[in-house]
């Protein structure tokens, strides 16, 4: 094992080899941070500078903006509400409070120092564990992950505990938008309405920054607040997170890093569960869960070190069992295979060195795109200075850009339109926007899920929660039951005790 990680390093620190490192990570941190580019569409824009690279530079190359690429999206979540990619959007609850405050600096260092600690456990994780890891999560069917990705539902009570109603609503309306488009198993078009628009189903990035980006800036041009407080007239200077406030924070951190891990393992999960999730959970555990929402510190700290610790998990099934754990991990699984590299479980026996590269690069990427982030940082902060009338502007602008790079069509810039006018409305009205953003992302795999799992059980769904069938999908669903009741059922009884 020792003689592997050294190998490992040989292989990253050779200079050729970081260069490319280097390179990945700024590329990353960049694509990371321009809205409306996800962690996948990062690694498929770096996909064609890695076909000409030896495969094992390859991988180290693809691995370094795939982990800075979940990074850089905490940027513009803190300073622009903007979550770069859909993992980051947890990092804007507290995240952008605290830069309207004037600690964007604060919340930029501890962004970047989570991130950096969720990224190093997770390779630790996936070079120890990753055989032992994999074989749990391949028991894993399409009943657990149903159960799995309905528990991320749970965050909805959490969310905004004055309003649970409606933010319950806002939560159902996204799960009805996600039923929007062609049927995941029939391939049979529902709820189009006869529109071909509507075919490829509501997309998910074009909504999520118009609900964020576009409604912010709605919100300022009715009601504009004071910026003066938000550092927009000053230099933003990120404060890397001390010893101290790290350690105060160390329940938060750790926590967030397994679970993140752990998430990140499952095939189809990803960051983007990986962050409501370790979330959510900060919140439930909270002595003071009131102060989430409204600039907490371990609230950036929850979502980055899962998102980021969800990268090192989705490698463990890609690279033991040949199976992504997600869309990034799947476009990077491609690239070695058209490289004649042999996915899976005979990989760790017969070519470790990949194993080891991966860990390596990940180490590496995890300090170095701390270092670039704060570069990068700086020149995001520059906007902040000017006039939120042309701020706002330029919000919109990359907004626009964002929507429209991801298909190239402008029904997703009309898309992001409507959901900024669409979210301004609920934001009006006291509904949650990130409820419904939540309800969205996880409905196509809570149904798709489901009825792969009610199909292998012959039609019956009491078979599919039966403890005795699948006990670890009863014991998630009870969590979720839990979860979801209690907050209702503790306010009831502190009625009936006043």
């Amino acid at each position: 094992m020792f003689e592997l990680l050294i190998s490992g390093f040989q292989i990253v620190l050779a200079p050729v080899t970081f260069a490319f490192i280097v390179a990945g990570t700024v590329l990353g941190v960049i694509f990371g941070a321009m809205p409306g580019v996800s962690a996948s569409m990062a690694v498929a824009l770096a996909l064609p500078f890695a076909y000409g690279m030896e495969p094992l530079v390859a991988i180290a190359f693809l691995t370094a903006v795939y982990c800075a690429s979940i990074t850089g999206g905490g940027i513009t979540a803190i300073l622009f509400k903007i979550p770069g990619t859909p993992s980051n959007a947890p990092t804007t609850f507290d995240g952008f409070p605290m830069a309207q405050r004037g600690e964007a600096g604060r919340a930029l260092g501890i962004s970047l120092v989570t991130s950096a600690i969720g990224g190093v456990v997770a390779a630790i994780a996936m070079f120890l564990l990753s055989p032992q890891l994999a074989a749990a999560a391949i028991k894993f069917g399409p009943a657990e992950l149903f159960a799995v990705s309905f528990l991320g539902l749970s965050v909805l009570t959490a969310l905004d505990s004055d309003n649970v109603v409606k933010t319950m609503i806002a939560g159902l309306i996204g799960l009805f938008l996600a039923t929007i488009g062609m049927d995941p198993l029939l391939a049979m078009p529902r709820l189009t309405f006869g529109s071909q628009i509507l075919l490829s189903g509501i997309e998910m990035i074009p909504l999520m920054i118009g609900m964020f980006a576009i409604t912010e800036v709605l919100k300022q041009t009715h009601k504009p607040s004071k910026l003066e407080n938000t550092g927009s007239g000053d230099k933003v200077k990120t404060k890397l997170m001390g010893f101290k406030e790290g350690w105060a924070m160390k329940g938060v951190i750790s926590r967030s890093a397994v679970l993140g891990t752990l998430v990140g393992i499952l095939p189809g999960a990803g960051a983007t569960i990986a962050s409501f999730l370790a979330y959510t959970t900060e919140v439930k555990l909270s002595k003071t869960p009131e102060i989430y929402g409204t600039g907490a510190p371990e609230g950036i700290a929850a979502s980055e070190t899962a998102n980021n610790a969800a990268t090192g998990g989705a490698m463990v099934p890609m690279l033991a069992l040949g199976i992504p754990g997600g869309n990034a991990a799947a476009i990077m699984m491609s690239a070695l295979v058209l490289k004649g590299v042999q996915v899976g479980p005979l990989l760790i026996k017969t070519q470790p060195q990949y194993l080891s590269s991966v860990f390596a690069s990940m180490m590496v990427t995890n300090v170095i795109m701390v270092i670039i982030s704060i570069w990068i940082a700086k020149v995001f902060s520059k906007i902040l200075k000017v006039p939120y009338s042309i701020l706002g502007t330029t919000i919109i602008v990359l907004a626009t850009v964002g929507s429209f790079a991801l298909k190239g069509n402008t029904n997703d810039v009309m898309l992001m339109a409507i959901a900024g006018v669409f979210g301004f409305i609920l934001n009006k009205y006291k509904f949650s926007s990130a409820a419904l953003i939540l309800g969205l992302v996880l409905g196509p795999m809570i149904e798709a899920n489901l009825r792969r799992a009610v199909q292998l059980e012959n039609g019956s769904l009491m078979n599919v929660i039966s403890p005795a069938g699948h006990p670890i999908t009863a014991v998630l669903l009870v969590l979720c039951a839990a979860m979801l009741l209690f907050p209702i059922l503790s306010k009831l009884f502190k009625k009936k005790t006043a």
